[in-house]
Parts: structure tokens; C-alpha cells; sequence
């Protein structure tokens, strides 16, 4: 990859903290190693190092979206503030190319005791605007945040969802080439983090480099190319989104006593092995199914032996098993060539190794993206589950649902969860369990991935008749 085409370079990053059990031992570090050198002794060492980053090297080209997830304390924060400069590394290098805006900690960058329109202009100036541009540009800050009279108030005064808004506000009316945001979009209410994401997305469009940490998985297979896993404040593994945030939830979910050997079976994978259903797999056999029938103009449900999902993760069980799944027609024959309007049931067996508490099954059908399109459980909360599963059982599940979806490739998730220790969490979990086809009818009204069943209507056409004397 040519240096020009680099965004955001990473080498060999470190950063260390010096823990101090207690102040007495900071005062000891400060003077008694000295005074054992002098007496030729060897110094002790009177604290323990953290190492928030170990050796992370990244790359991010330019124009490219990458998503950072982790559990609390891999070091993805630290990351960021240090290739935005607010903090520096206890080794290794980094390169930016170009201007950068970023949402950090909530409120980062602003005097509590100046007003928005104050931290307006400070933030502003800061990333490299001259007033003149400022003040061109504020109203459309000040609309973007959307405060009203609270603009000309003290920040301190302001809400935490208000901070964000104005934070925003300003990091993406100053034209960044680099747009780098820290989880600061879960603050603020459903329709500001819809209107951010928009706006994200237009900021991409024109070229600009975005380096996103979110918890939310679905949002980082939405907006971005790529994504990073890090843990322990090591990177160990960067790939296509939906793959890496697959590897992240089966980590964040796996118990204690094999999150080790997790962590490890993760670092040997390598990113040929994160692609879904492939392009070329799908050109391959795209001719052989034109033939069979599950394609082209023949709309027949049937079963297609090479539509295998190649992404499929199993989280580690805790005291249940999912196995057999498939979808079954009305006649009940296995089928994976789906006809759009028709119903169909997606079954699977569960087999409980241990006993549970409030067990609830779900599933979840995906693009091959991996965006969540809807899906189904068999209870709406924990006081409604099943209270209480005997071990050595096996249960059958069944959801049926109705075949709404345009042509295309998906895939069906299956889940169990149940109460350990008065918490829920999930028993056992397989992603891309099963992958299906929904075969194109001919009718080309409905468009993009949901059909909702609407035909055109022309109610009238009319001439303008003054305009055509006119003529």
C-alpha cells in the first residue's frame, strides 16, 4: 500500500502507567532508587506497570470507515486520544494525514464556564478555522445542534446529551479529513444519533476517513469498511465488520474460564476466513442454479446443497447445545430457495447439558452484511420465560414467519439464554446458522431489501392546460 494512500499509521504503539498502591510508594520511587544507586545497590521498584496499549500497529487508508470494538479496558480510548495527539505514547510512532475533527471523552475541548458560542469559536480555531470561517459557518452549527437559547449559556449548565450535540456539531462543520469518534453517539436520543449517523455517512461519502468506537455491533457493520478487535490492549484481529464483531461478541460472551483460549483461537485466524458467503462463491454456482431451478425464472422452493454459510460462530456453551437448524416449508422438506410471500418455519433443537432458569429462544435473520433485519423470541422478558428447564432435556423450536424479503442471500441466527446467578445471559449462541436465497418472481415493484407489499398507483394524470396554450 503506497504511503499516499495512508490516512492514519500506526507503528508499534505502547503505552504504560505507573501504579502506585499508595502515595507513600510514589514518594519511595521518587527519592529511594536514587539514593541506591549512589550506595551501589540495586534500585527496587516500588510500583506495577499497566499497559493500556502493547504493540498495536494499524493502518487506515484514506477514505476508509474503520470500527473499533473491545471490551472495557482493551484500550481502545487510549488509542484514540493518542492518534489525536491528547495523549502520548510510551513508545512506537504515529502518522496522520490531514485535518482532524474527534469526539473524545463527553465535553473534551470545552470551557464549562464559556457559553456554546464561545466553546464554538474556541473548538473551532482549535481545528484550524479562521473566524471569518467560523462565523460562516456557525448557523449551521448552531442548527446542527439544535439548543435553542442554550447556546448563549455556560456549557456547564447543559445536559450531557446537549454537550454531545454541540461537540458534533462543530467536529463535522469544519470539513475533517479525518473524523475520529469515541462512543460519544450513545448519549443523545434516537433521532440525534439517527441525524449523526446520516451526516456520517455524507462525510464519508466525500472522501473522509472516519476511526469509529462503538459497543453498538449493528452500527459498525453499517458504517464502516472494516473492523479492529482489541483486548488486553493488544489489536488482535482487523477484517471484514461483520466477521471481526461475530469474534467480539463470542469473546464478550464467553465465560471466564475460556476467554484465554478463546482469545488465543482468535489471534490464529486469519482474514481470509472472514468473508461470508464470497462473491466468487456465489458466480460459481450462480450457473448450476439457473439449471437446478433456484434461480432465474423458475420461482420453485427447493434445497440448494452448496448455499453453506462460511462465517458461522458459536459462542461457548454454558449448559446448552443448538443444533439442526433449517428452514422448513409448508410440506416440511428442508428448503434454503425461498419464494417471496410464501411461509415458512425456521427450526432448531436445543439440548441442555445443564439445567436453567428463564430460558427464552430467539432468532434473528441478517443481510450478508450482517445487518440485523428482524427477528423473533419466545418470550418477551425473563417473567415471562420458561421458568425452569430440567438437564437432559431436548427442545424443539419452531418460528414461522412469512417471506417478505427481495432477492438475495441472508442468514438466521439461533440463540437460548437463561438466568445464571440472577442475570441473564445467553446459555448458547450460533451466528449465520443457516444461510437462504430468496429467488427473484419477476414483479419488480418493490425495491431494497424488505418488501412491504405496496404497488404503484398513478391516481391521474393531468395536462396543464395554460401552460400547453401558452406553448
Amino acid at each position: 500500500m503506497s504511503s499516499d494512500d495512508i490516512a492514519i499509521r500506526v507503528s508499534n504503539l505502547c503505552k504504560s502507567y505507573l501504579i502506585y498502591e499508595t502515595p507513600r510508594d510514589r514518594l519511595k520511587q521518587f527519592v529511594l532508587p536514587r539514593l541506591q544507586r549512589m550506595a551501589r545497590q540495586i534500585p527496587k521498584q516500588y510500583y506495577r506497570e499497566f499497559r493500556a496499549l502493547n504493540d498495536v500497529s494499524l493502518e487506515v487508508r484514506k477514505g476508509e470507515a474503520v470500527g473499533i470494538v473491545g471490551r472495557n479496558g482493551a484500550g481502545k480510548s487510549t488509542l484514540l486520544q493518542i492518534i489525536c495527539g491528547t495523549l502520548t505514547p510510551s513508545g512506537g510512532t504515529v502518522e496522520t494525514k490531514g485535518r482532524i475533527a474527534a469526539l473524545l471523552e463527553l465535553g473534551s475541548g470545552f470551557n464549562p464556564d464559556f457559553t456554546g458560542r464561545e466553546n464554538v469559536h474556541l473548538n473551532a480555531s482549535v481545528l484550524g478555522l479562521s473566524e471569518e470561517e467560523i462565523e460562516m459557518r456557525f448557523d449551521d452549527i448552531a442548527a446542527f445542534a439544535d439548543i435553542g437559547d442554550f447556546i448563549d449559556q455556560p456549557v456547564k449548565t447543559y445536559s450531557s446529551g446537549m454537550v454531545v450535540r454541540l461537540a458534533f456539531a462543530v467536529a463535522i462543520n469544519v470539513d475533517p479529513e479525518i473524523l475520529i469518534i469515541d462512543e460519544a453517539l450513545s448519549v443523545g436520543d434516537e433521532l440525534f444519533q439517527r441525524k449523526c449517523i446520516s451526516r456520517i455517512e455524507v462525510i464519508r461519502a466525500v472522501g473522509a476517513t472516519i476511526l469509529f468506537v462503538s459497543h453498538a455491533g449493528n452500527t459498525i457493520i453499517e458504517l464502516c469498511d472494516r473492523a479492529v478487535l482489541m483486548d488486553g490492549g493488544e489489536l488482535l484481529i482487523s477484517g471484514a465488520a461483520k466477521a471481526v464483531i461475530g469474534k467480539y461478541q463470542r469473546l464478550l460472551y464467553a465465560p471466564s474460564n475460556k476467554r484465554g483460549a478463546i482469545r488465543t483461537e482468535i489471534l490464529t485466524y486469519h482474514p481470509s476466513e472472514f468473508e461470508s458467503l464470497s462473491t466468487a462463491h456465489e458466480s460459481r454456482h450462480k450457473s448450476s442454479l439457473n439449471t437446478d431451478g433456484c434461480a432465474g425464472n423458475t420461482i420453485n422452493e427447493q434445497f440448494d446443497p452448496h448455499l453453506v454459510p462460511k462465517s458461522t460462530i458459536e459462542y461457548e456453551s454454558c449448559g446448552a447445545l443448538i443444533s439442526k437448524p433449517v428452514i422448513l416449508n409448508r410440506r416440511g422438506d428442508p428448503v434454503n430457495c425461498l419464494v417471496r410471500g410464501n411461509t415458512y418455519r425456521y427450526v432448531y433443537d436445543v439440548a441442555f447439558t445443564s439445567a436453567a432458569a428463564s430460558v427464552r429462544f430467539g432468532m434473528m435473520i441478517k443481510t450478508q452484511a450482517g445487518v440485523e433485519l428482524g427477528g423473533g423470541a419466545s418470550a418477551v422478558s425473563m417473567q415471562t420465560a420458561i421458568p425452569y428447564v430440567e438437564r437432559g432435556t431436548i427442545a424443539h423450536v419452531e418460528f414461522s414467519f412469512e417471506c417478505n424479503l427481495n432477492q438475495g442471500v441472508y442468514f438466521l441466527n439461533a440463540g437460548v439464554v437463561g438466568a445464571l446467578s440472577e442475570e441473564e445471559t445467553y446459555l448458547h449462541r450460533v451466528l449465520d446458522a443457516y444461510a437462504f436465497r430468496v429467488m427473484p418472481d419477476g414483479e419488480g415493484h418493490s425495491t431494497g431489501t424488505v418488501d412491504f407489499k405496496r404497488m404503484p398507483e398513478i391516481v391521474q394524470l393531468s395536462c396543464d392546460k395554460s401552460h400547453r396554450n401558452h406553448a
